[in-house]
Parts: structure tokens; sequence; C-alpha cells
């Protein structure tokens, strides 16, 4: 996205690492800078594969929507209609030849067997990490960044004002609901303070939310 400077620094880094790493001998990344709207058209927002005209991309990506592995191997079954133009390039389906020959039938028959046991949360983890292994393993997605990003920025939001949540909507940038805005910019020591109140706060009510729940189940 050509407006978006701190995106096109990391895609400009990625770049130089690659072909440093590589040489440019080998490899030479050609760099497209477009709009926020033709990037979403040829990404998420594309109808099928064919619509989906990159080969190395900065933008696309996925953010866990609750705590359990399923939340990101599912998407990545060569049924998961949403995902497979994106992520592999072709449009779902159980009969999709190139799915088949590098392998995703086993993939998603793991991936299944995994999400099929609902009795032991340890099989079940072990189940998916096998599913992990196999994915990791045929390196068919290669991931170029997983953070929730680490640029500094000025902010006047009062520190843990916010709902907090490791996972799903409640946890992003993006929710507003109980933000609180200073009159002032934060700074380091306004920042801990506020974290250590916070974590006493939450260590109460996790408390109490347990002694409830002992109360309750007998």
């Amino acid at each position: 996205i050509e407006t978006s400077k701190n995106f096109v620094a990391r895609i400009q880094s990625m770049k130089q690492s690659i072909e440093k790493v590589l040489g440019k001998e080998n490899v030479v990344m050609d760099l497209n800078m477009m709009s926020e709207d033709d990037v979403m058209n040829i990404t998420y927002y594309a109808p099928n594969a064919a619509s989906e005209d990159w080969d190395l991309s900065g933008i696309v990506g996925w953010t866990p929507d609750y705590q359990d592995p399923s939340t990101y191997l599912d998407i990545l079954k060569s049924t998961s209609s949403d995902n497979t133009k994106t992520w592999f390039g072709f449009d779902s389906g159980s009969e999709n030849a190139g799915a088949k020959a590098v392998g995703l039938d086993e993939y998603n028959k793991l991936v299944d067997e995994a999400g099929a046991e609902t009795t032991d949360i340890a099989k079940r983890y072990e189940k998916y990490a096998a599913a992990q292994a196999w994915l990791t393993d045929s390196s068919l997605i290669l991931p170029t960044m997983a953070s929730t990003g680490a640029a500094t920025f000025v902010s006047r939001i009062e520190p843990f004002s916010g709902p907090f949540a490791q996972t799903g909507s409640k946890g992003s940038s993006t929710y507003f609901k109980y933000i609180k805005v200073g009159n002032d910019a934060v700074t380091k020591k306004d920042y801990e303070a506020a974290k250590k109140k916070w974590q006493k706060e939450k260590a109460e009510s996790n408390k109490k939310a347990q002694d409830k729940l002992a109360d309750h189940v007998k």
C-alpha cells in the first residue's frame, strides 16, 4: 500500500533481506506500489484464484479468532473456499488436482482427526501438532511475518483502558469500547504504572471468578 510509510518500509526491508541472503543473481523482488483499493481487490476482495494477481504478499494474513489450534489450521484445508484462493492460488474443492498432488488430502485428514477429538485436550493438541508438523515440512506456505507490530508510536490512549483479549476482535486495536483518551501523550512511566495496576486488578478478578466457579461446580 503506497500510502503507508510503515508498510512500504517493511516490504522494502524484506526485499533487501531476501535478495541479500539468496543473491540477486538467483532472485529479484519487484515491488509494486499500489493504492489500498487496488491491493484489496487482488487479495481479500478477489472473487476467485485467477483474480489474485501476485506472487508474494505482505498484506494477507490471519488473526486467531479463539484459543485453539483449529483457528489457524482449519483455514488451510483444501476445502476452505475463502482461503485456498489466497494462500494456495486455487479455488477450493475436494477434487482439485493440484491440492492432491501436493498432499493436501493428507493434511485435511490430519486436521479433521484433530478436530474430532473433543474429550481429551492433550490428545487434541497432539493431533493438531502432527498437522502443523506436516504443514511445516511441506513448506507449502511460508509466513513472512508473525508479529503484532514493533514500531514506535505516540498515543494519548490511557494504557489498559480498553478490553483485553489474546484472540478475537476485542483484543484488536480497532475495538474502541471502554477506551479512554487522555490530554497528554503516554510516557514509559505512565505505561508501566498502568500495567502494574492492571495486572493487580486482573489477578484479583481472576481469583474471584475462579472462587465463584469452584462454588458453582460440585
